[in-house]
């Protein structure tokens, strides 16, 4: 057999592996039900977020637009979920303040996972070193101080608008993740497998990436999955108190807080995009927890 065809072969097993792999890893989250539908409100959310403009009954609202011979009017077959002061489509607008929550909640976790990750993996492999001293003292301040709170200081500082915001949740987000990866690369720093590499001077790179790094793969994943609701309830959170996004573009913390003001009469104002909030929140949730229990089960 010629060193091509032994290649090829070798290829198409490893192709072969990572199929048969897909194929259990699916079959352990179908199990469980309910993470299946999870699964399938956040393809649907992604969905509704990527078409908006042909999603949307009327997506010319979701701008600066004003329409007050239609303001105000209850849920009815030409605005499902009614109308706002300003006579806009709720529906509209919640369907295009998907796209800027989804924006939050990626944005916040590609900062601050690989930072949080990063760190936690050097505090972990130079443990009882200065270094790592360093490293997890300061986690231990940003987590002693409640992630909204520091969030809304630190948004409180800067221009309102979604990449502040952003920036400011990410800001105190960091930390979690270090303490995650820490906890996990301390736990497999003296094993046999990280001291041999050691003893045959592989860098200090490899064994941090490729040996130690691949055994918090399952936590990490799972922790991102959960925390993309809570992210975007904090979003929504600072929206809500006028240091998020602001207006005409429409965000649900802001719809929430002009929509409050006219309860119970214009219920519909707050009621719907409470709903679209809950509903992303515990679609994630769900996702997060079927994905923490397919890669549980793998590990059994």
């Amino acid at each position: 057999m010629s060193q091509a065809t032994h290649k090829l072969n070798v290829k198409k097993q490893r192709r072969a592996a990572r199929i048969e792999g897909v194929k259990r890893s699916w079959y352990k989250f179908s199990r469980n039900k309910i993470s299946v539908l999870g699964l399938a409100v956040v393809a649907l959310i992604i969905l509704v977020a990527a078409f908006e403009s042909f999603v949307a009954p009327h997506p010319e609202h979701a701008g600066p637009f004003v329409d007050f011979a239609n303001a105000n009017l209850a849920p009815s077959a030409k605005y499902p979920f009614g109308t706002d002061q300003y006579g806009r489509d709720v529906l509209s607008r919640i369907i295009f303040s998907f796209r800027s929550a989804l924006s939050m909640g990626i944005g916040v976790l590609a900062i601050a996972a690989p930072v949080g990750i990063v760190m936690g993996l050097v505090a972990g492999y130079f443990k009882n070193r200065l270094i790592s001293t360093i490293i997890m003292r300061m986690v231990d301040i940003f987590l002693s101080l409640p992630s909204l709170v520091l969030a809304l200081a630190v948004s409180a500082m800067l221009e309102p608008n979604l990449r502040n915001s952003l920036l400011a949740i990410t800001f105190s987000w960091w930390a979690w993740y270090a303490r995650l990866v820490y906890g996990s690369a301390s736990s497999v720093r003296n094993e046999y497998y990280i001291q041999s590499a050691e003893l045959i001077g592989t860098s200090r790179m490899h064994i941090l990436f490729r040996e130690i790094l691949p055994n918090c793969q399952s936590t990490i994943l799972t922790k991102l999955t959960l925390d993309m609701g809570i992210v975007i309830l904090m979003g929504a959170s600072l929206s809500f108190v006028g240091l998020g996004e602001q207006p005409p573009a429409p965000a649900l913390g802001t719809m929430i807080a002009d929509g409050y003001k006219f309860l119970p009469n214009m219920w519909w104002l707050t009621v719907f995009p409470a709903i679209a909030i809950m509903i992303i929140v515990l679609a994630f949730n769900l996702l997060g927890d079927g994905i923490s229990d397919m890669l549980s089960a793998g590990e059994v």
